[in-house]
């Protein structure tokens, strides 16, 4: 959303700026051109008034002083053409050179040059040449401005000058709005960022705070803070959900943990008077008192661990620098009389230390009821590991049993609430185990996450943060 956001105003920003710089561009070359058309026409002006009459051409036929006048306009005809490169030229009406530099130029007979003489022949000064770019280098400059005696157009005044020197400042001037126009940008991208920044805030708090809830951390909220106040509005009612949330699920808690603990001694008391009612009974019932007893210990075992998530899922624990290594240890020890009763092979792998932050209690008994699990569907004569891994940002304790495993499709499903595989249903328990243990974990920081392992079994790992949250 940031990049998008980001992106839409940039783009926003830089067709403000390329509406604003390109006609600026533009400007500035034409006013550049506009004002070497006018000094050429300011010459052209100049060397118009030092004509003398155009009329006797030729020398034998004009006057002494003409002659003169003529050599003195060629002399600085000659002179402007090599201080200014331009060619200039004064020809009469017929196009005949009066004073032409260089000497051999006549007048042109396509392009601008030409429609600017003939403009000049019908009295109006040359207006509008074709615009001069940087990247037109083989462009040329004619300027013409007529000659008029008692208001008839003797000669014409024509000019072509180079555009190089025009060229370059143009593009001098156009280097100078170019930085600018980064200047700019560089300033409009980083009020761009800051207002992403205050606009994304509230939303990147909301999404830390929905993870954080999402992941069974309930207490966290979305603090007071700056941004668009429908974003702040927003906060707010993130809250109060967040609060009523909470509150529904604490009653649900509550229901459960009640209803399991009343439950307890009327079922207990329920076995009892079954004892009794056994002794009474005549011979032959003792399977369907069996079968009752077989019942109500499983009922009492489904009670015992709706207590047990009910309190888990009450606790509030604090995660703090554990060392699992020896908890592992400790655990294994307490579950080795277990397996070595059902011929189970219990066996650990890891390093001497795996420092961690975990709750000690909650992961203990998470890590109980996994191994509870892995020993109960491990065959005789099977083995259970147990890998301890420090990693570069969590400590994982992985147990691997030698059961039958599960399929992809039981796999999305193990650790939800009362689910047991159809294939283990002859199998003692609840399908509560993992849940008890998945919600210890979450609510110690860490998680649990299961992998199948081949030929046969399944891996379930322990996984907690190294280090503190920050």
């Amino acid at each position: 959303m940031r990049t998008r956001l980001l992106g839409i105003l940039l783009s926003l920003m830089a067709c403000v700026l390329a509406a604003l710089g390109l006609p600026l561009a533009a400007a500035v070359a034409a006013a550049e051109q506009s004002r070497v058309v006018v000094d050429r026409l300011d010459d052209a002006a100049r060397f118009a008034q030092d004509l003398p009459d155009p009329a006797p051409a030729a020398a034998e036929t004009a006057a002494p002083a003409d002659n003169s006048r003529r050599k003195a306009l060629r002399a600085e005809v000659t002179r402007y053409q090599e201080l200014y490169g331009a060619r200039i030229g004064l020809f009469a009406r017929d196009g005949s050179p009066i004073a032409v530099a260089p000497a051999d130029w006549t007048v042109p007979t396509g392009g601008w040059g030409a429609q600017a003489f003939q403009e000049a022949l019908d009295g109006r000064r040359s207006h509008n040449p074709p615009q001069v770019w940087p990247w037109t280098p083989d462009r040329t400059l004619a300027i013409a401005a007529p000659v008029v005696r008692d208001g008839d157009v003797v000669a014409v005044v024509l000019t072509e000058s180079p555009t190089g020197p025009l060229r370059s400042r143009v593009l001098h001037r156009w280097l100078f709005i170019a930085a600018g126009e980064a200047v700019a940008m560089i300033v409009a991208v980083l009020l761009a960022m800051r207002l992403t920044e205050w606009v994304l805030r509230p939303v990147r708090t909301l999404d830390r705070a929905t993870h954080d809830i999402a992941t069974g951390r309930m207490n966290a909220r979305v603090a007071p803070g700056g941004g668009p106040p429908e974003l702040q509005r927003l906060a707010g009612s993130f809250n109060e959900m967040a609060d009523h949330v909470v509150l529904a699920l604490d009653q649900q808690k509550a229901f459960v943990a009640d209803a399991s603990h009343q439950l307890r001694n009327p079922l207990a008391a329920l076995l009892l008077r079954v004892e009794l009612l056994g002794f009474e009974l005549p011979d032959g019932h003792e399977a369907e008192l069996g079968g009752v007893r077989e019942e109500g210990v499983r009922l009492a075992r489904v009670l015992d661990d709706l207590l047990g998530l009910a309190t888990a899922e009450h606790a509030r624990p604090e995660p703090e620098p554990t060392d699992l290594a020896p908890l592992v240890l400790a655990r294994m020890d307490a579950w080795r009389p277990v397996a070595d009763q059902r011929g189970i092979e219990l066996v650990w792998d890891g390093p001497p230390a795996a420092p961690g932050m975990a709750d000690p209690i909650g992961f203990g008994s998470a890590l109980d009821a996994v191994l509870d699990n892995a020993l109960k569907f491990s065959p005789p004569g099977g083995r259970v590991r147990l890998l301890v891994a420090v990693r570069r940002d969590e400590v994982a304790v992985t147990v691997f049993d030698a059961g039958p495993g599960l399929d992809e499709e039981e796999l999305d499903r193990v650790g939800d609430r009362f689910w047991r595989s159809p294939r283990h249903q002859n199998v003692d328990g609840s399908g509560l185990g993992l849940s008890i243990a998945r919600t210890l974990l979450l609510a110690g920081g860490g998680e649990l996450s299961f992998t199948p392992v081949r030929p046969t079994g399944l891996a379930v790992t322990l996984a907690v943060p190294r280090r503190a949250a920050k």
